[in-house]
């Protein structure tokens, strides 16, 4: 496979369904008891003002699928438009759950904002949670299985429903904020830009490694599915909350370029026939750039880099001495974070 980057809703009615049991819930330290391209689903084109959806606060537990609540949570979780028009995102996993919230009140001292934990109802309050003053909700085998998206819920025992971080911004849909590319990033000196990268896996699992190489931030280029999407959040585990993020255009990105004087730098094939030279990716290239602002741009799995990127990057490879034409681009991605840290 050729990757081009590396090788040598309205208001809900307050009637509420007869299965859904009234009390309120509140989840504390004290609660931790035992309990008997974007395509069209990941459109980011819908712009128009979404009402809030939103439980009763006197509900605590939800047995059935056809619940109101239940079919919004479905829709955050399988529409990227529809999570982008309500703001809010639906993250599967007690794991990636924790490590969102522990990296908001950590690193950014501020509780993290979920509106709801949806919690298996035999299910333990997840380790790491127990101390945050979060509501909490209790399922069904069959509403976790619905919301999760997987076919056992032995290893899903915990939903939750978060807002989209303040770190995302899209471009095309805040107009105060374009011209002022400061405010993009808290900082701009290593930026990773992801060119039509559709696969959520490849998407997710880069925006974990930018962040674990502690670059700044990813600038996401038409093309690339949603970062919020159900299968980006597994793989970034959590990355995505925590990375700025920014959905522009090539415009956009050039901006940026030319307010922090940023080399482009763009990942390809050495054996793809260029007109263009192609450098070596190796420690001393590495270490030349060091002191310099830069954008790593990684092109999509299947047609490699756009044209544009070929034309106005500088195109750099990964040596190989194997036989292999080239590698995913989540690996590639993950040995140029790693050199240009």
């Amino acid at each position: 496979m050729h990757c081009g980057c590396a090788f040598a809703t309205p208001a809900l009615s307050p009637r509420l369904p007869l299965e859904i049991k009234t009390s309120v819930s509140k989840l504390r330290a004290s609660s931790s008891r035992p309990h008997t391209q974007i395509n069209h689903s990941d459109d980011l084109t819908e712009k128009s003002p979404a009402t809030r959806v939103s439980l009763p606060s006197h509900v605590d537990s939800i047995t059935s699928t056809s619940n109101p609540f239940v079919k919004h949570c479905l829709k955050l979780r399988q529409s990227a438009s529809y999570r982008h028009a309500h703001g809010s995102v639906l993250v599967v996993g007690a794991i990636p759950i924790r490590e969102v919230c522990m990296f908001q009140t950590n690193k950014q001292g501020v509780a993290t904002e979920i509106d709801c934990l949806l919690l298996h109802e035999e299910a333990q309050v997840p380790q790491g949670l127990e101390s945050l003053s979060i509501r909490i909700v209790r399922v069904s085998s069959l509403v976790m299985k619905k919301l999760s998206g997987v076919q056992s819920t032995e290893s899903v025992e915990a939903v939750a429903l978060m807002r989209i971080p303040n770190s995302f911004i899209d471009l095309e849909g805040d107009k105060d904020i374009i011209t002022d590319c400061k405010k993009w990033f808290p900082s701009a000196h290593r930026v990773l830009v992801l060119d039509s990268i559709q696969d959520p896996g490849n998407l997710g699992t880069l925006i974990r490694s930018a962040m674990a190489f502690n670059w700044d931030g990813a600038f996401l280029l038409p093309g690339c599915c949603d970062p919020f999407n159900d299968k980006a959040l597994r793989a970034s585990r959590g990355a995505s909350f925590q990375l700025p993020l920014v959905s522009g255009n090539w415009n956009h990105l050039k901006l940026l370029q030319r307010e922090f004087q940023m080399r482009l730098l763009a990942g390809h094939p050495a054996s793809t026939t260029t007109e263009k030279p192609v450098s070596k990716l190796c420690l001393e290239f590495a270490q030349s750039l060091a002191e310099k602002p830069l954008c790593l741009i990684l092109g999509s799995e299947g047609h490699g880099l756009s044209e544009q990127s070929r034309q106005v990057c500088e195109l750099v490879s990964i040596p190989m001495e194997g036989e292999f034409e080239s590698l995913n681009v989540s690996v590639a991605g993950g040995i140029f974070l790693f050199m240009l840290q």
